[in-house]
């Protein structure tokens, strides 16, 4: 019996040497595993080109910045810049404004007017056909803005625009039936 004991105790430990044997051999495995991961991810990183410079650090923070705006604060920066530095974000419009300024500072004859302003006066009976119209007009602005534009009037809907762009804003808001002035 005890004999019996013996052999099965034996059988036991050779059984857990064996199972030792196969956990070690696993765990090399994985261990070889990880490593060719790692040399796979070396190697991509390597072979990833680089990306050109960021910005520098005070642009990024200004970036930031402007990523916190509303579109109506974007909009108000948009026009503060314009003023600031005496510019227009349509370039096109600027060029003709100066122009028109040159001649006339030098004394020649006024030339026709080439900016002009569309100012809302009325949203009109319609007002929701107003709103879509001023959506329509400024991509730019939520349903909240247009609303509150329309509601506020009178307001500038696009400042320094040229005469074709002023006339097709001014029809398309007539046409909702708002009433529109061009300054």
């Amino acid at each position: 019996m005890a004999d019996d004991t013996q052999e099965n105790v034996q059988e036991e430990v050779e059984k857990v040497e064996e199972a030792v044997e196969q956990v070690t051999e696993a765990v090399e495995e994985v261990k070889e595993a990880v490593e060719e991961v790692k040399e796979e991810v070396k190697e991509v990183k390597e072979e990833t080109p680089k990306a050109s410079k960021q910005v520098s650090a005070n642009l990024d923070k200004i970036i930031e910045s402007i990523e916190k705006l509303t579109v109506i604060e974007l909009a108000d920066l948009v026009h503060a810049l314009e003023d600031k530095f005496g510019v227009s974000a349509a370039a096109p419009m600027a060029v003709a404004a100066v122009g028109g300024t040159a001649s006339a500072d030098a004394g020649e004859p006024a030339e026709e007017k080439t900016t002009f302003n569309v100012v809302l006066t009325s949203g009109g009976a319609n007002k929701i056909g107003a709103i879509k119209a001023v959506r329509e007009i400024v991509p730019t602005l939520g349903l909240k803005e247009a609303k509150d534009l329309v509601e506020a009037a009178p307001k500038p809907v696009l400042e320094s625009v040229n005469k074709a762009t002023a006339e097709e804003a001014k029809a398309k808001l007539t046409a909702a039936g708002a009433t529109v002035e061009l300054q």
